[in-house]
């Protein structure tokens, strides 16, 4: 049997690929154009299913929250950056702050993982 800390890493690898699978689904949902685009509809399903299949997947080791949060994190992230590089999304260092901001948190939450850091 495989040990928690070996889990642990599996399931932190397969939450962050979930994260970065939820940004794909997310942007294929807009370039769909309300499912009447073929290919980017396709990509939508298959992203959508993988990702909360890997999300599923590692919260049978994670906690919720924590992985809710960093899905959420990584994905949200990973779009807006796109919006902005699209030029879609406006750029200023508010924006950029933000995200960073939003990258610490999720790397915050990595590491008080399993440390049993209280308040």
């Amino acid at each position: 049997m495989a040990s928690l800390e070996g889990k642990r890493k599996v399931a932190w690898t397969v939450l962050v690929l979930a994260g970065v699978l939820e940004a794909v689904w997310a942007i294929s949902l807009e370039k769909s154009q309300g499912f009447t685009q073929w290919l980017p509809s396709v990509v939508f399903f298959a992203a959508l299913a993988l990702s909360m299949f890997g999300l599923s997947f590692a919260l049978r080791t994670l906690p919720l929250g924590t992985s809710y949060a960093v899905w959420v994190g990584i994905g949200a992230t990973i779009t807006v950056i796109y919006g902005m590089v699209a030029g879609g999304e406006s750029v200023n260092f508010v924006r950029i702050a933000l995200i960073a901001g939003l990258i610490m948190c999720v790397i915050g939450l990595k590491l008080v993982d399993g440390a049993g850091v209280t308040a």
